[in-house]
């Protein structure tokens, strides 16, 4: 499509007006105040979505399955919407988590919450203990660069990277010199020590904390990051620790906290010296920065105070507190948002929230700023569950207006190794916090908008310790059927063409393997062919005179993988002189979700009168109904059986199948029901996509935030990105191609002076 439009003209316009619009102030947004148990139920469901291995039975995620089993430790957290096992934001994660815990255990019980908050933060405790190999530690599990080649679900990971000619088996990062990881880890278990006191066996909390322990000491010992550094070309450029004393010093806080041993205050004192300074202000220590997976410093420093009651370091956690609250506009969003940085910015201003929570509970109750600490902490957590100017909620599932695009593999459910198949994610990431909206308030749902749209475990774990501090003051309870069962589309289907002569039938069929509760691998997958031979009979025949030809195996192009190749029977009869063929894949990896060419598996095979005379007759074929002869088409009448049971598609008789038996079942235990999926838009036609006119940004709503996008596009701004639906939604004017009149009819349905039908071109 054409743009028209090469000014800056429109897109200064646009600029002043979406100004207009975002100094509109937070009374605009929603009144209520949010449900922070629900909200807290939905953040410890997502560190479900992420867990890494072999998965415990109290996993409640329907659509997940174990996953990377064979890594050198198992278990874990993934780190985002990759599969990779960083674990120096995850133990970050994990120590954040356990301090939230630590802090407003009431919280997390009046939610009804305990036991799910207790089994995450022991999960990924139990995988540090793992990583501990007594003179090194494992400090990352998968390769960054490799894994963000293939998008798809992590349980067929090990496939997807084969089929990228990726190295196997995933790499495990060993070894000594990297303090800032040994140390995170340290932390965490030590923080999990303080907070499950009472709440798993005393045993098992030694040994969090004999491993705690060890973890300092190798940290302390080694003071350096040059093996974490060195290993760059393998992490490639993801999670590299700036620095390391800030690790020790909060992580030598837990430890004292943890064992009330002066020693280690005394080491926490010494590493003071090298803590990180405010650019340009000499050895003034840091304040304006915050809480986060690489630098630890405020939240150590606020240990350090409630530790050691020193007034200094009180004021010291005053400053970062009245930093924050004082900060310049510009780093305030309308609706109050502290904005840190671009990338991830939800997650740098809930750990100023949590911080500050933390602070004035401990530090401030009785400072003349307490009711404003109190207010600031309240409105970064509130911003991001939908009190802000647009009501636009930030986790996924939590709230009407929540993004529904998250940056992540696994609940996307791809087939084809791609972000934009299928359109619509297949499962629903709750609780995820993605990472927020740009500095000027815009926000884009879109998956591949990477800043807007990502999500991460260290992103919800500021935030969910925050949740704890909101459901110790509001109180609340989370949803009691919560998980509730997702709608299921069909996990295996059949698409076919077929091209018939008075002599017989030509037919391609494509097994297809969609699976997606979880994704995976199922063995002896049938499909049936279903034709009336009546022709055939009364012209003297029998079945076993029928000539089957098969044309195309795409099974046996696997070969080389050792995969057994497909079994194709003889006519069997099904009723009267209606048969099939059957044919039978033994072998699952013939068809699997992860790329384009191996989604599918075609067969395509000749039905020939018998000694190759006229005569055949189609019309009365039951699986030839409705089959086009030029392109593949889903067809219920081609049916497809795991194990011998029909579970898709109808026979002759009615019988219809209900669901893929190897299927995860749904939480509640209700029987498994699965609707047609969306046609494979590379062999069929797309249904028709309802458009919504002006929506350029395709968020399902038009405002000021579409024209900015559109003023942008038709300017050329660098970085600007419609897709092909936003592209058609702008196209919203009898004029070709896009510019001022597009632009202009957006703005007059914003002001009211068009409706939403006179938008339409």
């Amino acid at each position: 499509m054409k743009r028209k439009l090469r000014t800056a003209a429109v897109l200064s316009a646009g600029m002043m007006l979406a100004g207009s619009v975002q100094s509109v102030p937070a009374a605009g947004a929603a009144a209520s105040r949010p449900d922070y148990a629900s909200a807290l139920q939905m953040s410890l469901y997502f560190y479900e979505c992420q867990q890494a291995g072999h998965l415990p039975d109290w996993n409640r995620v329907e659509w997940r399955g174990d996953a990377t089993v064979d890594d050198d430790v198992d278990g874990g957290w993934y780190d985002a919407g990759d599969h990779v096992k960083f674990n120096l934001p995850m133990s970050y994660s994990a120590a954040m988590l356990a301090w939230g815990l630590y802090e407003y255990p009431n919280g997390v019980k009046q939610a009804g919450e305990w036991q799910n908050y207790v089994n995450n933060l022991t999960w990924a405790l139990d995988y540090f203990v793992a990583c501990d190999l007594g003179d090194s530690v494992v400090y990352q599990v998968g390769n960054g660069q490799q894994d963000h080649t293939w998008w798809g679900p992590v349980e067929l990971l090990e496939y997807g990277m084969k089929d990228q000619n990726a190295k196997l088996p995933r790499t495990s990062l060993t070894g000594r010199n990297c303090s800032a990881v040994t140390a995170e880890m340290g932390a965490a278990l030590a923080a999990g020590y303080c907070a499950l006191k009472g709440s798993i066996s005393e045993t098992k909390r030694a040994d969090y904390l004999k491993h705690a322990k060890n973890f300092f000491e190798m940290a302390d010992a080694d003071r350096s990051d040059a093996t974490y550094a060195d290993s760059d070309p393998v992490l490639g450029g993801f999670y590299i620790s700036h620095h390391f004393y800030d690790e020790l010093f909060w992580c030598a806080n837990w430890l004292y906290m943890a064992t009330g041993d002066s020693d280690y205050l005394t080491l926490a004192k010494s590493y003071i010296p090298n803590l990180g300074t405010e650019l340009g202000q000499g050895d003034t220590l840091k304040y304006s920065w915050t809480q986060c997976w690489d630098d630890v410093q405020q939240g150590g420093t606020l240990l350090y105070a409630i530790n050691t009651g020193d007034a200094t370091w009180k004021a010291q956690t005053k400053k970062h507190l009245d930093y924050w609250l004082n900060c310049d506009a510009s780093k305030i969003l309308d609706g109050g948002l502290r904005y840190v940085d671009t990338w991830g910015c939800l997650r740098y201003a809930c750990n100023i929230g949590f911080v500050t929570a933390v602070a004035a509970d401990r530090l401030f109750k009785d400072d003349p700023s307490y009711a404003d600490y109190v207010e600031m902490y309240e409105s970064q957590i509130n911003y991001c569950l939908g009190v802000n100017p647009t009501n636009q909620s930030f986790v996924v599932g939590y709230g009407e207006n929540c993004p529904h695009y998250p940056h992540h593999r696994t609940s996307h459910g791809s087939w084809k190794n791609s972000d934009a198949t299928p359109i619509e994610s297949r499962h629903v990431l709750y609780g995820a916090l993605v990472g927020g909206p740009n500095t000027d308030g815009s926000y884009h749902d879109r998956r591949n908008d990477f800043t807007n749209n990502e999500v991460a475990t260290d992103y919800n774990a500021g935030y969910t310790a925050l949740l704890c501090k909101m459901v110790d003051t509001y109180g609340g309870k989370g949803d009691p059927d919560f998980p509730h069962p997702e709608e299921r589309d069909a996990e295996f289907f059949v698409e076919a063409k077929a091209t018939n002569s008075s002599s017989g039938t030509t037919v391609s069929m494509k097994l297809t393997n969609h699976t997606a509760w979880p994704a995976r691998i199922v063995d002896n997958i049938s499909m049936r062919y279903y034709l009336d031979l009546s022709e055939v009979i009364a012209a003297g025949y029998s079945a076993d005179d029928v000539v089957i030809r098969v044309d195309r195996d795409q099974s046996e192009m696997y070969a080389s993988e050792n995969v057994k190749t497909a079994v194709i029977s003889g006519l069997k009869q099904y009723s009267g002189s209606i048969y099939y063929l059957e044919v039978t894949f033994p072998d699952g990896r013939a068809a699997m979700p992860i790329s384009e060419g191996r989604h599918q598996c075609e067969m395509i095979i000749a039905l020939v009168f018998p000694d190759y005379k006229d005569g055949w007759d189609a019309t009365n074929d039951y699986s030839a109904k409705g089959l086009s002869s030029e392109a593949n088409g889903l067809t219920d009448k081609i049916t497809v059986y795991e194990e011998g049971t029909l579970i898709f598609g109808t026979e002759p008789d009615g019988t219809t199948g209900t669901g893929s038996i190897s299927a995860a079942p749904p939480p509640d235990g209700t029987p498994i029901v699965t609707t047609p999926t969306e046609p494979d838009e590379t062999t069929t036609k797309p249904a028709e996509t309802k458009i919504n006119w002006g929506d350029a940004d395709c968020n399902g709503k038009v405002n000021i935030a579409d024209v900015v996008l559109l003023a942008q596009y038709c300017a050329e701004i660098s970085g600007t990105v419609i897709t092909a639906d936003g592209l058609i939604n702008a196209d919203c004017s009898d004029e070709p191609g896009l510019g001022t009149a597009e632009i202009t009819k957006i703005l007059e349905f914003i002001a009211g002076l068009i409706t939403k039908e006179q938008l339409a071109p």
